[in-house]
């Protein structure tokens, strides 16, 4: 009882170090390459899946289930293998057809992944004890919710760095945004209580926070426009055999003229300002980051008082485990994937041609001679020939 009425009275030095430790994270994440911190994820993730499951095994010790412990690590082998193994045939398209063992798994990939899922479900079902079916079964339900949290949540993350690793730091900077200032204007302001779950979050709080991080973000994303190291979506060099950021940006990073209001045009006496199309969509990042982006913490508090607990876990002194530090950081990853997929991703043509050069000679005759007819049809070969 007395860890509970602490972890409802310590709001203030909770924010506080909440922040200390997301802006650490944030000066960390600008000295590092893509490709190393989508290698460092991986044990942030086996942190938060232990964290997660630690009530589990409490019970695990307690009833003494088969296999339980060794079956909650399987299924999270198995769902790593089969995420990371989409995302190396998706980036490394090119280095796994050169390699024949590579290419096997490549393409038989999501058959061995599910053999392997299967080979779990039936491990599951030959352990079932008399007494503790009902028990098992949740377990069960438990270790694939974990999974559905953690690990998938990460492979969304891996896939936003890719696309450019200002879609990685302004989602994340938006939410730690919204915590620093919805404690500030709670804080000075705050008189009506938000949710019940945490006792100290208020409405004055909620809705300065979500101002203040609309403006933050289009700050943020009118200075991270500007270099082509965060802007720049990362490629495989086939000629280096490694990959770059290096490119020339596109539309969504270069500055355009926007038409003001006449409202706006009275106060401020300009017809148009140059902004980056980016920063149009960072005000839907910051939106979301500030509406839906503390039901993570909410969500985190509810399983936390329903366990009894204060934190997770207690890897970093004073601020509790990984998934304590990330709890609202989940949400905003899965909706940056959807939005990215939605509104900004269009085909590429790199990874076409790098699909056509995998193809045997004659379907790649076949293509040639289909594309070569649309082109004639539409009437855009021969005013290339005249060009050339």
């Amino acid at each position: 009882m007395k860890m509970q009425i602490h972890s409802l009275t310590a709001g203030g030095a909770y924010e506080q170090q909440h922040t200390s430790c997301a802006y650490t994270l944030i000066c960390f994440i600008q000295r590092r390459h893509e490709k190393k911190i989508s290698s460092e994820l991986f044990p942030l993730e086996i942190h938060s899946y232990k964290h997660l499951t630690l009530n589990k095994n409490c019970v695990y010790h307690s009833y003494h289930l088969p296999w339980f412990r060794t079956l909650s690590w399987y299924f999270l082998l198995c769902v790593n293998y089969f995420f990371y193994g989409e995302t190396v045939t998706d980036y490394f398209f090119t280095l796994v057809q050169r390699e024949e063992p590579l290419r096997i798994l490549s393409k038989y990939h999501r058959f061995i992944s599910f053999a392997l899922y299967l080979t779990g479900f039936c491990m599951f079902v030959l352990s079932l004890v008399k007494k503790h079916y009902r028990l098992q079964f949740y377990m069960f339900g438990w270790t694939h919710v974990t999974l559905l949290i953690v690990v998938t949540q990460s492979h969304l993350i891996i896939h936003n760095l890719f696309e450019g690793m200002i879609w990685f730091i302004v989602p994340i900077s938006c939410v730690i945004c919204n915590d620093i200032m919805a404690y500030m204007f709670g804080f000075f302001f705050g008189r009506t209580p938000l949710i019940k779950l945490s006792p100290k979050k208020t409405w004055e709080g909620f809705i300065g926070g979500f101002f203040a991080t609309i403006v933050f973000g289009i700050l943020l994303s009118y200075v991270m426009s500007g270099y082509s190291y965060f802007v720049c979506p990362v490629e495989f060099n086939n000629d280096s055999n490694s990959f770059t950021v290096d490119c020339e940006p596109s539309e969504l990073f270069q500055l355009q003229d926007y038409g003001l209001p006449p409202v706006l045009q009275s106060i401020t006496g300009w017809t148009t300002v140059k902004l980056y199309p980016f920063q149009i969509h960072s005000i839907a990042l910051s939106a979301f980051a500030s509406i839906m982006g503390p039901f993570g913490g909410f969500f985190a508090s509810g399983f936390k008082r329903a366990f009894k607990i204060k934190d997770f876990a207690n890897t970093i002194p004073g601020h509790g485990g990984i998934m304590d530090r990330f709890d609202c950081q989940y949400l905003m990853a899965t909706f940056v994937n959807v939005y990215i997929a939605s509104f900004i991703r269009g085909p590429n043509p790199s990874k076409v041609i790098q699909q056509l050069l995998a193809l045997r000679p004659d379907q790649q005759l076949h293509i040639f001679n289909s594309l070569k007819a649309h082109l004639t049809e539409k009437g855009l070969l021969p005013a290339l020939e005249e060009a050339a």
